[in-house]
């Protein structure tokens, strides 16, 4: 395998990927917030860390790399859904996690090894904010406690930003009771019917960054390999973790690799639901494949701004067309175990350049598309599939992409196969015209018949 290298925020550089232990590879990426349906920006960074946990495996061993994403189930935007709705907090994050895992499921993100929620490590947050007050790093006021930015003296080193720029380019919290307008809440106070734990400075709940730091350090340990999420975390979010777990545990590093998702637009804009462009996955994947927004996510460099469009998702739908049609023409060639292609992996392994990787995997298609004999089509089409895994490509049969998403006025799959069956028999009492009848009404339905020494098949346009 050729060695990888990452763009680390940290460095602001591509540099060679070395893990703390290349037996156990360690990786945490920030998850969602469960209080809505999961939107566009959620699903690509799900994605994109999907193919980097695919890389990794196939790179160091499937056994050896721990891949943790967490759950939100403690913030603001819930407390404000159970207001706005009435529903108790526990069925808004238990419906909402459901919907996001099914969703994530259908765009072939595997889950990771481990999904720790919020609520289950308040303790352990708690047992983090009594070490950053023991370390000089916290303090007590007005019931809440905060990080003191001014006792760490490199605060911004992984944004790279001034004390003035992070001031300006966030929304800070003005509370009379900070020491600097900067320092950022660790725990704050629950009022009545608010979700609380008890704590050493009162019935009250945690602020959002202490909780991937403690997550973090639970699963993985106090220094571990790569942090993910979207580049939008990256300040405050991920600054505030570098301060808060540095601080803590002084003796060791944190995220060695700080790794960020480009920004989310759609047609040129950023998604917001105040200019009508804002889309969950669930209202695509009404209407598209959900392969296809998967593979339109990673047709673009992750580390660059990715733009959505629906003309977008059709051409990524041509694509995989495209790709089902050459594993349908070739249904029949037998699949061997394969190491995915080199040429894949290296782009792969170079900082995750899918754009790349998918290319080659055109150039593995034309290749079986063209090929002679039954050992070149066999082996075309084995590397094309073990190429397509790492990516999360490929891994419907291509007869069922082929007939998915008919539409509701369709005819169905019963009703198909009977109008087929009509047409052969028509065809060969050479009614013609009835033949003919028959094909047109599909076409109508959006169905398009193939006809092929094996039978009749049939397709979805």
């Amino acid at each position: 395998m050729p060695e990888m290298y990452l763009h680390n925020t940290l460095t602001r550089r591509k540099e060679k990927f070395v893990p703390l232990d290349a037996d156990n590879v360690r990786m945490y990426v920030c998850g969602p917030t469960v209080y809505d349906r999961a939107h566009l920006g959620n699903a690509k960074s799900a994605v994109v860390f999907d193919v980097l946990n695919r890389v990794l495996r196939a790179v160091y061993g499937k056994e050896h790399v721990t891949y943790v994403s967490n759950i939100t189930d403690i913030d603001d935007k819930i407390l404000n859904k159970h207001q706005e709705t009435g529903k108790p907090i526990e069925e808004i994050t238990r419906e909402t996690y459901q919907w996001y895992v099914d969703d994530m499921h259908a765009l072939n993100v595997a889950d990771p090894d481990f999904r720790p929620r919020a609520t289950e490590f308040v303790g352990e947050m708690i047992e983090l904010v009594k070490l950053l007050l023991a370390n000089g790093h916290a303090y007590e006021a007005d019931g809440h406690v905060l990080f003191s930015v001014d006792s760490m003296p490199n605060y911004g080193f992984l944004s790279g930003r001034s004390m003035k720029e992070m001031l300006a380019g966030a929304r800070i919290e003005v509370a009379d009771y900070k020491k600097n307008p900067a320092d950022f809440i660790l725990w704050k106070p629950s009022e009545a019917g608010q979700p609380g734990w008890d704590s050493p400075w009162g019935y009250g709940r945690p602020g959002w960054h202490l909780e991937c730091s403690a997550m973090s350090s639970k699963y993985l340990g106090n220094s571990f390999d790569i942090h993910g999420g979207g580049a939008d975390l990256i300040f405050p979010h991920h600054e505030n973790e570098c301060a808060q777990s540095l601080c803590a545990h002084p003796n060791d590093c944190f995220a060695r690799y700080w790794v960020h998702a480009g920004m989310l637009m759609v047609d040129g804009v950023k998604m917001s639901k105040s200019l009508g462009n804002f889309y969950t996955v669930n209202q695509l994947l009404d209407e598209h494949p959900a392969e296809a927004l998967r593979l339109l996510f990673i047709s673009t460099h992750y580390h660059q701004p990715f733009n959505f469009t629906f003309e977008g998702l059709k051409q990524a739908k041509a694509v995989l067309d495209k790709f089902y049609n050459a594993l349908l023409k070739h249904k029949e060639v037998a699949v061997e175990p394969q190491a995915p292609d080199e040429k894949v992996m290296e782009a792969l392994c170079d900082d995750l350049n899918t754009p790349l990787a998918l290319a080659r995997l055109h150039e593995i298609v034309n290749a079986l598309n063209r090929a002679e004999t039954a050992v070149e089509r066999e082996k075309y089409k084995s590397l094309l599939l073990a190429s397509a895994e790492v990516l999360g490509l490929l891994y419907q049969d291509a007869e069922s992409w082929f007939k998915q998403g008919a539409g509701a006025n369709s005819p169905d799959e019963a009703e198909i196969g009977r109008l087929i069956e009509e047409r052969a028999a028509a065809k060969k009492a050479k009614d013609f015209a009835r033949a003919d009848e028959i094909r047109n009404q599909l076409k109508e339905a959006s169905i398009t018949l193939e006809d092929t020494p094996a039978g009749t098949t049939w397709k979805k346009l």
